[in-house]
């Protein structure tokens, strides 16, 4: 299950563009495009005449056109044209879905679209803002979104997974804090008097010892923001090499999701070749952790009903953020269920009254 009344990262802001392109979130096929002025229009992917997806269309002005019969509809939603009569029929529409572009990204809100309230998307501001360099990838990743955010409030993992990047065995030698802000779990861990890991210490050019530090921010249920760094022992860490790791987690359906990662650096912002070296690192990194977590899925699968996990304290901001997504899948699900229980009931009125 999935919470719908949320933003989820859609798209790289240059992969929308006049030519209609699908995704789909949280088993919810959608078409996104560009209007002549140049804003993002996130539509239904299914024709309203007979299903056919409107991502096998075309743009024609500001509305996309069905590819099977040439029904067109509007960045709203409603049918604007039927090419083989003169009337559109009133049902002829499709859902619009609220959309905000920021940073390179496009949010798209799932859910009911009277609840949508843009000062909801997370900040990103490191990927747009030139005191900042920014690497980026985007990879689908073969398992449930759960285990990604578990990936990404554990960090314990890199120790074993990613030897030869970001890891080191002082990770795990340090415990963490957790604190919880409505729907923000932020997992901290200071790991004083350490060396700089591999990929690190070769694009930040430091050796000796630092406090290194790790934040992971998890706004509950589809990103993370992990506040990362190396200072000197004792100083503050605003005055380090500071990183801003950003991580749009965005479901296909119960075993895919989509995985959006920008890692954004205040340190060496000029230089090319550590862009370069960052680059084929973090994608190492990355495809550790989806190999990983491919194999985790299917060991999901395969375990017996009434198997669980066993944690430990370094779990301790999964298990809150476990309770905490738990909690909002099912008041929406209740929502959902009374909503629907009203329109029965409702129904079930103005039939006993037309049958008087």
């Amino acid at each position: 299950m999935f919470v719908l009344n949320t933003w989820y990262v859609a798209a790289w802001s240059t992969e929308v563009t006049g030519k209609p392109v699908r995704r789909v979130i949280c088993k919810q096929p959608l078409v996104l495009y560009r209007t002549p002025d140049g804003t993002p229009v996130a539509l239904a992917d299914r024709c309203a005449h007979r299903a056919y997806p409107l991502s096998a269309g075309r743009t024609v002005g500001d509305s996309i056109e069905c590819g099977y019969h040439g029904f067109a509809y509007g960045p709203d939603g409603v049918c604007t044209r039927v090419p083989a009569q003169s009337a559109v029929p009133s049902r002829a529409r499709v859902r619009s879905y609220p959309v905000v572009e920021k940073d390179g990204w496009i949010w798209v809100w799932t859910g009911d679209a009277d609840l949508a309230d843009r000062s909801l998307v997370p900040d990103t501001h490191w990927m747009s803002d030139p005191a900042w360099a920014t690497v980026t990838h985007t990879m689908l990743f073969e398992c449930r979104h759960d285990l990604i955010h578990d990936n990404l409030l554990d960090l314990t993992h890199e120790s074993f997974l990613h030897k030869s990047t970001v890891g080191d065995d002082y990770i795990y030698e340090h415990g963490v804090t957790v604190e919880v802000d409505g729907r923000v779990v932020t997992v901290d861990r200071l790991m004083p008097g350490v060396e700089a890991p591999p990929l690190y210490a070769r694009t930040m050019s430091t050796e000796g010892l630092y406090d290194r530090f790790h934040a992971t921010e998890f706004h509950i249920p589809s990103y993370h923001v992990l506040h990362s760094g190396i200072t000197g022992q004792g100083r503050p860490r605003e005055e380090g090499y500071l990183i801003k790791v950003l991580n749009g987690i965005t479901p296909v359906d119960e075993n895919t999701t989509w995985y959006y990662y920008a890692f954004s650096r205040n340190f060496a912002v000029d230089a090319d070749w550590a862009t370069k070296e960052l680059e084929t690192g973090l994608e190492t990194v990355l495809r550790e952790d989806a190999d990983a977590l491919r194999e985790q899925e299917i060991g999901m699968r395969e375990r017996p009903a009434g198997e669980h996990d066993v944690l430990i304290g370094q779990d301790a901001g999964v298990a809150k953020a476990r309770r905490i997504l738990a909690r909002l899948v099912a008041e929406e699900q209740a929502g959902t269920a009374r909503t629907d229980s009203r329109t029965v009931n409702t129904t079930r009125a103005a039939t006993d009254t037309a049958g008087r």
